[in-house]
């Protein structure tokens, strides 16, 4: 069952924007079909990724899907996350489309926390178990303390783990409230957190949410439509680092966080009103 605590958007159709170049519907199908042959290889390598390296291997298979797609990738401050070896780190993002943790995994290839219902999806709930991503039960408040404890234990162990602090996708035009709990893991942890701004755009440079997977749409639909765009861009901004003795507490690293993503975005941030005034006191002294 849902309970009170539950993220939800008040994003929908409504905030679909219009007018995007797009390609024909052959074209179209041959991206479709080019997404479907990364999955499938993707799927036949998990026995052996142990052999050719998991982690080559999953930048070359996002790249590809990214590029099945038509998706070019725009990348500032990479070089800071690739870099940043043997030791952990939470690294959290906006959340606007499910093409999110490809673009980060093209950059950087990482362990991830996501909701368990996409533990039991067909076929790709294998690969992404199989990549070492840490589940959540948001249905469940009562399981989430072990699940943060096993998030911060992995990061102790020196694993980069993406998050979306917001708990579901928004569509872009705005960011939502970052929940603190998985916060917790990273302070537990001792680890820092990195903070990756995502924006889609396409050739021209105008912005667009036509990405975005929102309201009560299938996943289907929401891949169809990126599959109809021409020339689309998404822009992965790696911001600096927050280290854990900067925050007091999750509320606060969750602050921080958020206010560095909706500096980075130009974005307003939208939270309750008595939150309201931290948050901008924070996002001017960072400025």
């Amino acid at each position: 069952m849902s309970h009170a605590w539950m993220p939800t958007s008040p994003c929908g159709p409504r905030c679909l924007t219009g007018g995007e170049p797009t390609v024909g519907a052959p074209r179209a199908a041959l991206r479709l079909t080019g997404a479907v042959a990364v999955v499938l290889v993707c799927l036949l390598a998990v026995p052996v990724l142990p052999v050719i390296g998991r982690d080559r291997f999953a930048r070359l298979v996002f790249r590809a899907l990214l590029g099945a797609f038509g998706v070019r990738l725009s990348v500032t401050g990479g070089d800071a996350l690739r870099a940043a070896q043997g030791r952990g780190a939470l690294v959290a993002t906006n959340h606007v489309s499910w093409l999110d943790i490809a673009a980060v995994n093209a950059v950087r290839p990482m362990r991830a926390l996501a909701k368990r219902d996409i533990r039991a999806w067909p076929v790709l709930g294998r690969i992404v178990a199989a990549a070492g991503t840490v589940f959540v039960d948001r249905e469940s408040l009562r399981s989430l303390p072990a699940t943060m404890a096993t998030l911060a234990e992995t990061l102790r162990e020196g694993a980069h783990v993406y998050a979306c602090p917001e708990g579901t996708t928004w569509c872009g035009q705005g960011v939502g409230r970052f929940r603190p709990a998985m916060f917790q893991a990273a302070l537990d942890g001792g680890v820092p957190v990195r903070p990756v701004a995502l924006r889609f755009r396409m050739a021209d440079g105008r912005e667009t949410t036509a990405p975005a997977f929102i309201g009560e749409e299938t996943i289907l639909e929401s891949v169809r439509r990126v599959a109809r765009l021409r020339g689309l861009v998404l822009e992965v901004r790696v911001l600096d680092e927050i280290a854990p003795g900067r925050a007091a507490d999750r509320r606060e690293l969750a602050e921080l966080t958020e206010a560095a993503i909706n500096s980075a975005l130009d974005r307003v941030v939208v939270v309750p009103a008595q939150r309201k005034r931290k948050v901008t006191r924070r996002t001017a002294q960072a400025a």
